[in-house]
C-alpha cells in the first residue's frame, strides 16, 4: 500500500527514470567517439618509455624509462623554438579575438535584415574552407606571379610582396589569415549573447536620452562580457594546441624558423624522422603544460568570477 501511494504521489518519478535512460542511450555514440579518439590514443603514452621500432612487438622493445624526456630538455633549442612559436601566434590571436566582438555589435547594430544575413553568411563561409583551399587562395595572390604582385609590376613598382616567406612577418601574417577565416564564426556566439539581453535596458537608455553609441557602451559590452570572459580563459588554456593543418600548409623552408609549432614539431619527429617514443614523450609534455594552464585559469576564473569552469 505504501508503495502506491509513493508512486502516486511522485507521478513524475517513473517517467524521468524513462528520459534519463533514453537521453543516456542518444548519447552513447557520442560518449563512445569521445573515448575512441581522446581517451584511447592516451594508451600510446607507453612508447615514450621503450626504444620503440616500427615492426618490432612492444614485448621486445628495450625499456628506455624517461631517456626520451632527458634527451628533449638535452638539446632544447627546437623544442624552445616550437614553444615561442606556439605561444607568439597564439598570444596574437587571443589578442585579436575581441574584433569579434565588435564584428557582432556592429553587424547587431544594421537595420537591415536582409543585408545583415548576407554579410553573416558571406563572413561565415571561410570557417567552412579547409586550410588547403585558403593556401591554394594565398598563394595565387602573394606568389611571385600573383594577383598582387602583378598589379604592383603594372602600377610600376619594384618591390615584390612575398608574405608566405618573409620570416619577419610571419606570426602577423598566420594571424591576419586567421582572423579572416573565423572571424564570422566566433562572432556566432557573441550575436547570441547579444540576443539575449533584455531589450527593456534599450528602451530605458533610450528614455533616459542615451545614443546608440551610449547603449552599446553601457549595455551590450557588459552583456557579452561574461561570454568573452569564459571564451577567453578557455583559449588561454589551449594556447599550446595550435591549427596544425593552418602551418602544415604554410610551412616552406623560407618561415620554417617562426612558423614551427609544438604540433608540427611532434610531426616532424615522429613521421618525418621516425622517432616515435621522443615524438610522443614531447606530445606528453605539451599535454602536461596543457593540464597546468586549465587548472591555472580555472583558479583565475574563480577568484575573477566566482565560478570554475571544470
Amino acid at each position: 500500500m505504501a508503495s502506491n501511494i509513493t508512486a502516486r504521489g511522485n507521478p513524475g518519478r517513473k517517467k524521468i527514470g524513462k528520459d534519463g535512460v533514453l537521453l543516456f542511450l542518444l548519447s552513447t555514440p557520442f560518449i563512445a567517439c569521445m573515448i575512441a579518439f581522446n581517451y584511447f590514443p592516451v594508451y600510446g603514452w607507453v612508447y615514450a618509455f621503450f626504444d620503440y621500432k616500427p615492426g618490432i612487438p612492444l614485448a621486445q622493445t628495450p625499456f628506455a624509462g624517461f631517456a626520451h624526456f632527458k634527451a628533449m630538455f638535452d638539446a632544447p633549442d627546437d623544442l624552445i623554438n616550437a614553444l615561442v612559436n606556439t605561444l607568439a601566434m597564439n598570444f596574437l590571436n587571443i589578442l585579436l579575438s575581441p574584433l569579434a566582438i565588435v564584428f557582432a555589435i556592429m553587424l547587431n547594430e544594421v537595420r537591415s535584415t536582409k543585408y545583415k544575413k548576407f554579410v553573416q553568411t558571406f563572413s561565415t563561409l571561410p570557417n567552412f574552407i579547409s586550410w588547403v583551399l585558403v593556401f591554394s587562395l594565398t598563394f595565387a595572390f602573394f606568389s611571385t606571379e600573383g594577383l598582387v604582385n602583378t598589379l604592383l609590376a603594372k602600377l610600376g613598382s619594384s618591390h615584390a610582396v612575398d608574405p608566405i616567406g618573409n620570416e619577419r612577418i610571419t606570426w602577423l601574417f598566420q594571424a591576419g589569415i586567421t582572423v579572416w577565416k573565423t572571424l564570422g564564426w566566433s562572432a556566432i556566439i557573441y550575436i547570441a549573447a547579444i540576443a539575449g539581453i533584455d531589450g527593456e535596458l534599450y528602451g530605458a537608455a533610450k528614455v533616459d536620452g542615451a545614443n546608440r553609441f551610449r547603449a552599446i557602451w553601457h549595455i551590450t559590452v557588459p552583456g557579452v562580457l561574461p561570454t568573452f570572459l569564459v571564451l577567453l580563459l578557455l583559449s588561454i588554456s589551449n594556447m599550446l594546441s595550435s591549427s596544425f593543418d593552418q602551418y602544415f600548409v604554410f610551412y616552406n623552408p623560407l618561415v620554417a624558423g617562426k612558423i614551427e609549432v609544438l604540433d608540427y614539431y611532434v610531426y616532424r619527429s615522429g613521421i618525418k624522422v621516425g622517432d616515435y617514443p621522443f615524438a610522443t614523450a614531447v606530445g606528453m609534455f605539451k599535454t602536461l603544460v596543457s593540464v597546468i594552464l586549465l587548472f591555472s585559469v580555472n583558479f583565475v576564473s574563480k577568484k575573477i568570477r566566482g565560478q570554475s569552469m571544470i
